[in-house]
C-alpha cells in the first residue's frame, strides 16, 4: 500500500533534507513541502472538498513552522482531519515535549537530525494508524467523515464606529433565520458591545474558556448564552480589563471548538488588533473589514490590511472588504476602496440609515430591527452574497469570496 506524505516544513534546509529521505521510504509517494500553517490547512481543505480519498495518510509538522506554533497546527490537523497521522519533526526529544504533542493529536514525534530508520518506523506506525481509522469509520476515505464543517466569520473593524458591531450581529440573525445553526462570538475584549445590541444579561464570557486546556462540547455549552433568536453566543467579559486572559491558543481552541459544534460562526473581532483576536482572523474560512466611504477611515482600512499582510495574519486579497453607510453622492465609491486597499469589496454596500437602527440601538434589541429597513435588507443581502444563508431547496446557494481577486467563488473549502 502507499503511503501519502505531506511535509510541512518552513526552513529550506530542513525541507530539502526530509524530502530526500522521504523519497527513499519504500511505498512513500511524498508531496512536495508546504511552507507555513496556513499552507498546510488550505491544502488539506482542498483535497477533502475534491475526496476524502486524496487526503494523505500521513503530515509531517516541522518544530519552527509558522505563523502557527507547531503543536497548535498539530490540534487544529487532528481537530478538523482526524483520520490523518500527524508526526512532530523536533530537535527537543524529551518526555515533556512528547506528552504535549501526544495531547495536541500526535502520533509521533521523530527526532532531529534525522534518521531513515527513525522516520521509516515513524511514518509505518502513523500510517497504519490512519489506515485503521479509516478502516474501522468506514468503508474506505470516501465514507469517512473528516473534520468539522463550520464556516468561521470574522468581522473587524478600520476604526471605531464603523458598524462593526451591527454588522456582526445582523449577520448572525440572517444565518440562524434561513435554518443555519448559527454562533456569534464576541472578542472585542476590552469593548464589546454584543450583549448591549441583543439585550443580554449573563455572567459567564469568552474569559471562563480561557484557562481550560480541552474544551469540551460541556464546558462550551456552559459558557454560551443560548438567545431568544436561536443563536450561540459567547460573550466578551463585563470587565475589560479581564480581555487580558484570552492568548492567541484559547481563542484557536474557542474557535475550534465553536467550528465543531455550529455551521457559521460569526466573530466580532472590534477595531483593535491583539494577539487574540488576530488568531481568529488567520483561523477564518471568511474575513472582513468594515469600512466607511471616507478619507481617513478608508486610509485606516490600508492600514489595517498592510498590518495583518506584515504578520502574516492575511493577505489583502484573501480579506474581503464590507462599505457601510454607503451614498451615491459620495466621492469615494467601492471600486476606489478595492483600488485603494488591495481587498475585495462586496458587490453589496449598506446604505447610510441612521435614523432606521436608532429605536433599535437604543432599546438594545436589534433583533427587533424592521424588516423593511433598508440598513437590515442590505445586510441580510450581504449575508446571502457571502453564502451564510441556507438556500430553499432546488436552489442554488450563492458562490463565496475565494482569495483570489476579482472572482467570486467557492470559499475556502470545508467538509460539510
Amino acid at each position: 500500500m502507499t503511503t501519502r506524505i505531506l511535509p510541512a516544513v518552513g526552513d529550506a534546509d530542513a525541507a530539502r533534507s526530509i524530502t530526500t529521505l522521504l523519497s527513499q521510504l519504500p511505498d512513500a509517494e511524498p508531496a512536495g513541502p508546504v511552507g507555513d500553517s496556513t499552507s498546510l490547512l488550505d491544502t488539506l481543505a482542498r483535497l477533502a472538498a475534491e475526496s476524502l480519498d486524496e487526503l494523505p495518510e500521513v503530515v509531517l509538522v516541522h518544530e519552527r513552522i509558522g505563523p502557527v506554533p507547531a503543536l497548535e497546527l498539530i490540534r487544529e490537523v487532528a481537530l478538523r482531519f482526524p483520520a490523518v497521522g500527524v508526526i512532530l519533526v523536533t530537535s527537543d526529544a524529551s518526555p515533556g515535549l512528547y506528552s504535549a504533542a501526544m495531547d495536541s493529536g500526535a502520533r509521533g514525534l521523530a527526532g532531529l537530525p534525522m534518521s531513515y530508520e527513525e522516520l521509516a518506523q515513524r511514518v509505518q506506525a502513523a500510517a497504519s494508524w490512519s489506515t485503521g481509522v479509516r478502516r474501522h469509520l468506514g468503508h474506505g476515505a470516501g465514507d469517512l467523515h473528516t473534520g468539522p464543517g463550520g464556516t468561521v466569520v470574522t468581522v473587524s473593524g478600520a476604526k471605531g464606529g464603523v458598524g462593526t458591531t451591527v454588522l456582526a450581529v445582523q449577520l448572525a440573525l440572517a444565518a440562524r433565520a434561513s435554518g443555519m445553526n448559527t454562533a456569534l462570538a464576541d472578542l472585542d475584549l476590552q469593548a464589546g458591545d454584543v450583549a448591549s445590541y441583543l439585550d443580554v444579561q449573563f455572567r459567564r464570557s469568552v474569559v471562563d474558556l480561557a484557562g481550560i486546556q480541552d474544551i469540551s462540547p460541556r464546558v462550551l455549552q456552559d459558557a454560551l448564552f443560548s438567545h431568544p433568536t436561536g443563536i450561540g453566543l459567547l460573550l466578551a467579559p463585563a470587565e475589560g480589563e479581564r480581555g487580558e486572559e484570552v492568548d492567541d491558543r484559547a481563542v484557536r481552541q474557542v474557535v475550534s471548538a465553536l467550528r465543531h459544534r455550529y455551521e457559521i460562526v460569526v466573530v466580532d473581532c472590534g477595531t483593535h488588533m491583539n494577539g487574540a483576536n488576530a488568531a481568529a482572523v488567520e483561523m477564518a474560512d471568511l474575513t472582513l473589514l468594515v469600512t466607511t466611504p471616507d478619507v481617513v477611515t478608508v486610509r485606516a482600512a490600508k492600514r489595517m490590511v498592510r498590518l495583518w499582510d506584515r504578520l502574516q495574519i492575511r493577505k489583502a486579497e484573501e480579506t474581503v472588504t464590507v462599505v457601510n453607510r454607503h451614498t451615491r453622492n459620495t466621492e469615494i465609491q467601492p471600486p476606489l476602496i478595492e483600488r485603494i486597499t488591495g481587498t475585495r469589496v462586496t458587490r453589496t454596500a449598506v446604505p447610510a440609515g441612521f435614523k432606521e437602527l436608532q429605536a433599535a440601538v437604543d432599546a438594545g434589541r436589534m433583533q427587533d430591527l424592521e424588516a423593511k429597513s433598508a440598513v437590515k435588507q442590505a445586510m441580510w443581502a450581504l449575508a446571502g452574497e457571502l453564502g451564510l444563508v441556507k438556500a430553499p431547496e432546488g436552489v442554488e446557494k450563492p458562490g463565496r469570496f475565494r482569495g483570489d481577486r476579482g472572482s467570486i467563488g467557492m470559499l475556502r473549502s470545508r467538509n460539510k
